[in-house]
């Protein structure tokens, strides 16, 4: 068969299937994963979609920065701030919201008794959201072997959740799955919770767990000669509700903030897995905080939990797996297709 004729054969099949087919350059850049002491770093092709910092020094394990992609051109969409200072009219307020992170403000170790320095005011357990004195750490104690096949990439890390002493209360294996969707970024973090030392329950509290703190650009409130003003960012959830009012404290598959920075407009998702054991009520606040939490019951104030008591409990030996995304895209999350691509979370398995 001639070259002509076997060309165009290709093109009637790929007619019949519904388009032309695409060649290599249509495809999504290969992802890259470098493993280091202090962090993990993920790239798409050549560009740096974030960084996840791990070192000693830190109180918790987080993504920072979390860049966007509008063409060749990376928007950073998280705040910098406090690990960037300095910058013209970003706001300063809670240091503990870095960008984007996981842990839990009560994690009560059951017959264990704590310090008075490993207390914190109005905590049954141990902090491991704020960052006040006597907060919780979560270490970062070991990293394996980056594994990458095209546009997909994993990484396992293991924590220790210890108390300020250092008293290791909890352990967990995380493991983040990096996909390069082309026009999104897909970030994948799944977590095993074991509770190897002692049982232990989540305390019943607004302050978790699975977040992150938007742009300042991009929140939906503002505070201007400090009083609150109407920002430029929408949050919205999977049912279409639109504005913390809206969305805070009820529970949904995925929560949305997105707006304009740089001219551009860009959105960040964090997605719950519906296998997960526990529903998530959002934390999502006007001011730039949205995060999923599966374990604030009655006293987290979250209207869809009213007068519920059923606090989350892992005997010793047992454990907790839970599953989320986070997806960078560019829109808001209808132009984004925020809930076409969850639908892809939930069916991408290791």
């Amino acid at each position: 068969m001639s070259t002509r004729r076997l060309f165009l054969l290709t093109l009637t099949t790929a007619a019949l299937l519904g388009g032309v087919p695409r060649g290599p350059a249509a495809e999504p850049d290969s992802v890259v994963i470098k493993a280091a002491d202090d962090k993990i770093e993920f790239f798409a092709g050549k560009q740096l979609v974030t960084r996840y910092h791990k070192d000693p020094g830190v109180a918790k394990p987080y993504f920072w920065p979390l860049n966007v992609a509008a063409g060749d051109k990376l928007i950073p969409v998280t705040r910098a701030w406090p690990m960037e200072k300095g910058l013209p009219g970003e706001s300063t307020d809670h240091v503990h919201q870095k960008s984007a992170w996981f842990c839990h403000g009560d994690v009560i170790p059951e017959g264990i008794e704590l310090k008075p320095t490993e207390k914190v005011k109005g905590v049954d357990g141990v902090d491991f959201w704020s960052e006040g004195p006597g907060h919780g750490v979560i270490v970062c104690t070991g990293v394996d072997e980056p594994k990458v096949d095209g546009n997909h990439g994993r990484v396992t890390t293991r924590n220790e959740w210890r108390t300020a002493e250092g008293t290791r209360l909890l352990d967990e294996t995380r493991t983040i799955h990096f996909y390069n969707l082309g026009s999104a970024r897909l970030f994948v973090v799944e977590t095993d919770l074991y509770a190897g030392v002692c049982p232990i329950t989540f305390g019943d509290t607004k302050e978790g767990s699975f977040g992150l703190r938007i742009s300042d650009a991009i929140t939906e409130e503002k505070t201007v000669d400090k009083k609150k003003v109407k920002g430029d960012g929408k949050i919205e959830n999977a049912e279409g509700k639109v504005s913390e009012q809206d969305c805070w404290g009820f529970p949904s598959a995925w929560c949305d903030y997105s707006g304009a920075i740089e001219g551009q407009t860009i959105g960040l998702a964090i997605f719950t897995d519906p296998a997960n054991p526990f529903a998530s009520c959002w934390h999502s606040r006007g001011y730039g905080l949205m995060a999923a939490n599966p374990f604030g019951r009655g006293k987290s104030g979250f209207p869809a939990m009213k007068g519920k008591t059923d606090l989350v409990k892992l005997a010793k030996g047992e454990h907790l797996k839970m599953r989320f995304g986070i997806l960078l895209h560019t829109g808001d999350a209808q132009e984004g297709k925020v809930g076409e691509y969850y639908e892809r979370f939930v069916k991408l398995k290791g």
